[in-house]
């Protein structure tokens, strides 16, 4: 734990990384300056602001909201950037906000109480995933689950670094529009990159309609299954895991990752309707329909 005085805490957020510093600097006395990315929610907007943080929504993407963070806690007296990024010269926060990631991970893997067969997590900067991966590639280092990352197609960037297959990253850039508005990061972590690059077995880069399959599927789930209110950048791996199950299409992909009925898959969401009006086109208007 490191004292940071009367600080001022700088971050740039889909939404829930952004509340949860809010949050933080509330409780601790301390003042938080949140900017959020072109096409934010108005929902989560106010869900920060009611934690008493200077929110802003940016006419940039997220990567360009984080340098804007960045460059403002360099020139503000005891300004800290919170940022679960990394980048060479900012490593040792972006590795605490992993080390939280890893605790749900360690949790989850305490409460299945055997070994998963397959891990899949979704992937924006890829903190989350680096942290879920490196701690099951920890505790099973001999025979590891089978690891797939998925991201948002029009925020791909730890894809296409594993397409180019030369072991450096790649990054996106544009808009990053879409509903996956927690995935909608275009540059990843450099630490995660790490992990990733050497322990996952797939990356896949995800439409919209996959992520809005999940959430239905999650919502209105097979008899005996407890409904889950899961928003679109948590939903992504139900809709993911029913494709690749259903569709003959992904045979290829099925086989290669050895998955079939006897599979044991651990996922995470990561959110819930945080975004009320859109959570409702998508569950009871059937915005997105699957391809």
């Amino acid at each position: 734990r490191r004292d940071f005085g009367q600080a001022t805490f700088f971050t740039a957020t889909d939404g829930n990384h952004g509340r949860g510093v809010a949050w933080a600097a509330n409780k601790l006395g301390q003042k938080a300056v949140v900017h959020m990315p072109k096409g934010s929610a108005k929902s989560r907007f106010d869900n920060i602001a009611r934690e008493g943080a200077q929110v802003t929504i940016e006419e940039v993407n997220y990567d360009d909201c984080v340098r804007m963070a960045a460059a403002e806690a360099a020139r503000t007296e005891n300004g800290v950037v919170v940022q679960d990024t990394a980048w060479e010269g900012y490593e040792e926060i972006p590795s605490w906000i992993m080390q939280g990631y890893g605790t749900m991970a360690g949790e989850a893997a305490e409460q299945l109480g055997e070994k998963p067969t397959h891990v899949f997590v979704q992937a924006g900067v890829g903190s989350l995933a680096g942290a879920v991966v490196g701690c099951f590639a920890s505790l099973y280092p001999d025979n590891p689950p089978k690891f797939v990352v998925m991201e948002a197609r029009s925020a791909d960037c730890l894809y296409q670094g594993a397409l180019a297959g030369d072991g450096r990253p790649r990054m996106v850039g544009g808009d990053l529009r879409t509903i996956m508005a927690g995935l909608a990061c275009g540059e990843p972590n450099t630490i995660s990159w790490d992990i990733l690059r050497n322990h996952a077995d797939a990356f896949v880069s995800c439409p919209d309609w996959v992520s809005a399959k999940g959430m239905r599927m999650l919502a209105a789930p097979v008899k005996g299954d407890t409904a889950v209110t899961s928003g679109e950048s948590g939903a992504v791996g139900m809709g993911v895991i029913s494709t690749l199950m259903e569709d003959d299409a992904y045979q290829e992909a099925r086989n290669a990752l050895e998955l079939d009925r006897n599979s044991r898959v651990l996922m995470f969401s990561t959110e819930g309707d945080t975004d009320p009006k859109q959570y409702r086109k998508i569950v009871w208007g059937g915005e997105y329909p699957s391809e």
